[in-house]
């Protein structure tokens, strides 16, 4: 196998790891549209209605139960929504009916929602909410994406068909399988957890993943701490540290990237487990 030249491997970093479910989980979208759907349907009615506080009032009287679908239509996820003007502050419940229904159909009013209704800016709740619970769920994006790149690594020791363990700490490799990693933890006084931990019959490889889209301090520590690892591994038989990363962000910290590439033949990227690598070392 020819030896990898870094400068082209750099090359083929990702400035995204963005996969198909990042933008939207719609199966959670749904889920919370399902949830509301009777309260959102006797809703429904009020759309051009040109007696929509008495209907209202009516819904209320009736279905109490309709108050906790209202704040879905204007984006709030809590039961409890607080408002002020010039007639003073109100801490308004819509879990249970603690206010007047006077006060939620001043509620209605000053928001705005039974203009939206009644002027048939709408045509079903439904979909109105859905589309709220889109817009809302785009704020899961940044929980999504730092699981990414974890969620893309652990597809491919899926694929590859080997035994992996995930977020495992040192210790606990050193009780299962009797193998003594003192030279990482610094004699004990570190309690690493690697992302994931494959057992073959000659061998544990302990896998680091990350990754970074931007620069910052936090790459070069990254990269000198996995060096260091990768130096004492290197004197532990039937043991070996496998790191996974990508990411735009290296490009401002290559010097100390390329230090470890140097030391670590198994650094990894997405290419490299695209093009089949990481199954070949684990092997």
């Amino acid at each position: 196998m020819n030896k990898r030249q870094f400068t082209e491997w750099l090359k083929t970093f990702r400035e995204s790891i963005n996969g198909y479910t990042y933008y939207t989980d719609f199966s959670k979208v749904y889920e919370n549209a399902e949830h509301l759907k009777i309260e959102i349907n006797i809703l429904n009615s009020l759309i051009g209605s040109q007696t929509i506080e008495a209907d209202f009032e009516n819904i209320l009287n009736k279905y109490p139960q309709c108050l906790k679908a209202i704040p879905i239509l204007l984006a709030v996820r809590e039961s409890e929504i607080y408002c002020q003007d010039d007639k003073g502050a109100v801490n308004y419940s819509f879990k249970n009916k603690t206010q007047t229904i006077e006060q939620y159909k001043y509620f209605m009013r000053k928001t705005g929602l039974f203009g939206l209704l009644q002027n048939h800016i709408i045509s079903n709740l439904y979909d109105y909410v859905t589309g709220v619970e889109v817009g809302l769920d785009s704020n899961g994006r940044k929980n999504r994406g730092g699981h990414q790149m974890e969620n893309l690594v652990e597809s491919y020791l899926k694929k590859a068909g080997v035994e992996y363990y995930k977020e495992m700490y040192l210790t606990d490799i050193e009780r299962r399988w009797h193998i003594d990693l003192s030279s990482i933890s610094g004699n004990g006084t570190s309690t690493k957890r690697w992302d994931f931990v494959v057992k073959t019959s000659n061998c544990i490889y302990v896998i680091e993943t990350n990754f970074y889209k931007s620069e910052g301090s936090k790459l070069n520590e990254t990269s000198r701490s996995y060096k260091m690892i990768a130096e004492e591994a290197k004197a532990i038989s039937g043991f070996k540290f496998i790191w996974i990363t990508d990411g735009g962000g290296w490009s401002s910290a290559r010097r100390n990237l390329e230090e470890t590439f140097n030391v670590l033949d198994t650094l990894y990227n997405i290419a490299d487990m695209e093009n089949g690598l990481l199954a070949a070392a684990l092997i």
